[in-house]
């Protein structure tokens, strides 16, 4: 299974499901992260946390925790 933790930066990646459950997940779609869209690997911090990204034209910065929690393809 590869997440959104695992992706590089400056790469395209579309998303194939959200793990977690009820407020985590809920959190994430609200942000507009859900399943088939397409989310762009900006840039990661030097000790992995936040990562950024831009999804749905806007940029977003993300735990590394709830990264870990989106299932990329």
């Amino acid at each position: 299974m590869k997440t959104l933790r695992d992706v590089n930066i400056g790469d395209t990646v579309a998303v194939k499901k959200l793990h977690g459950d009820g407020a985590v997940k809920r959190r994430i779609m609200d942000m507009g992260i859900t399943k088939g869209v397409s989310i762009y690997v900006r840039k990661v911090a030097p000790l992995g946390d936040p990562v950024e990204i831009t999804v749905r034209n806007y940029e977003l910065s993300l735990r590394k925790a709830d990264a870990e929690l989106i299932e990329v393809e």
